[in-house]
């Protein structure tokens, strides 16, 4: 299958490398920031420097 793929890739043009790095790295981002969302700790209104005054 990898072979498959390798030999049809390197018929493509340039694009053809880029596309997959590309999702790869939009995937891992997206992965990365709902990891930082799900385990920081959420700002409440005490945590506001207005609020502290």
């Amino acid at each position: 299958m990898l072979n498959t793929c390798l030999a049809l890739m390197g018929n493509l043009p340039w694009l053809a490398w880029v596309m997959p790095i590309a999702m790869l790295t939009l995937l891992g981002l997206g992965i990365a920031a709902l990891a930082k969302y799900l385990f920081t700790s959420p700002r409440t209104s005490r945590d506001l420097p207005e609020v502290r005054s």
